[in-house]
């Protein structure tokens, strides 16, 4: 049995800082979704939580 010398290389994410996972859009490519994406979104979710609450 002989070990075959590979020239693959790990692929890099495309975002500097990626968290776990994707998302396909309607174009059907896939997302890698970001810590930044992750923050957005619950940021925005934070922020709509208040507005919610400033209106009962």
């Amino acid at each position: 049995m002989s070990l075959q010398n590979s020239n693959t290389q790990a692929q890099r994410p495309s975002h500097p800082n990626p968290a776990c996972g994707s998302i396909i859009d309607a174009q059907g490519r896939e997302i890698e979704i970001t810590e930044d994406m992750i923050r957005k979104a619950c940021e925005d979710l934070e922020k709509s939580r208040v507005e919610l609450a400033k209106k009962a």
